[in-house]
């Protein structure tokens, strides 16, 4: 990754920084929440800058031990009555406002694709549109839940639509990084999650930005019962 200008890693760093303080606002009654975040990412860094994540030919794929452990807490918050507890607790306006990271994530990547580092199908050049959830963000949070303006279906119609921007990307990304399921981008491939600090992406940003959906689409279809 020498090629790349460093000041995309600091905005990409500041951001996944950001988006930790954000949620962890959001769980305000948790003390625990931003230090279990910050302890993962920094193990997360130091596993990174060992290069363990660039080995890509290993069976299983290194990678899934980014994206596997915070998916599987996610599973398990929904499923134990504590994390149900917990998740209930999270305050749906700041989540909501947390969405606006995905647009200097978009910038990130666009800028990486100009480094040949991911594909320009990850940008919003390409098939990448969660820049629009990123915009909408702001303006969902605060007529939907400071103003009280949106319905409860509007909302959820909301979340739905960029929950499924999400896994939009997420599907592309994995089926253009270089392992052995790769369908897209052989001339350019996604490489850059594979080096620090773009890890942190697949191991934190996007778990969180996921779970803050869920948490909201949850707490919006309780309220409806």
């Amino acid at each position: 990754m020498s090629n790349v200008p460093s000041y995309v890693s600091v905005i990409f760093g500041i951001t996944t920084f950001i988006t930790v303080y954000l949620f962890g606002r959001a769980a305000g009654n948790s003390k625990a929440t931003i230090p279990i975040l910050l302890a993962w990412l920094i193990l997360q860094a130091i596993v990174s800058m060992k290069g363990f994540y660039t080995v890509t030919d290993s069976m299983p794929p290194r990678f899934v031990l980014l994206i596997w452990p915070p998916l599987l807490l996610i599973i398990l918050l929904f499923l134990i009555p504590g994390g149900r507890k917990y998740i209930d607790s999270l305050d749906s306006k700041i989540l909501t406002y947390l969405h606006t990271i995905r647009i200097p994530v978009e910038i990130v990547l666009f800028w990486l694709f100009l480094y040949k580092q991911v594909p320009q199908l990850m940008t919003f050049e390409g098939r990448h549109f969660d820049i629009l959830s990123g915009f909408s963000a702001p303006f969902v949070a605060y007529f939907g839940y400071s103003k009280k303006k949106l319905s409860r279906t509007i909302l959820l119609a909301w979340n739905f639509i960029c929950l499924g921007l999400l896994i939009n990307i997420v599907i592309i990304a994995a089926l253009s990084a270089p392992f052995s399921i790769q369908q897209f981008a052989f001339d350019q491939p996604d490489v850059a999650v594979l080096y620090f600090p773009f890890t942190w992406l697949p191991c934190c940003v996007v778990p969180i930005v996921l779970l803050s959906h869920l948490a909201s689409i949850r707490e919006l279809l309780i309220a409806k019962k």
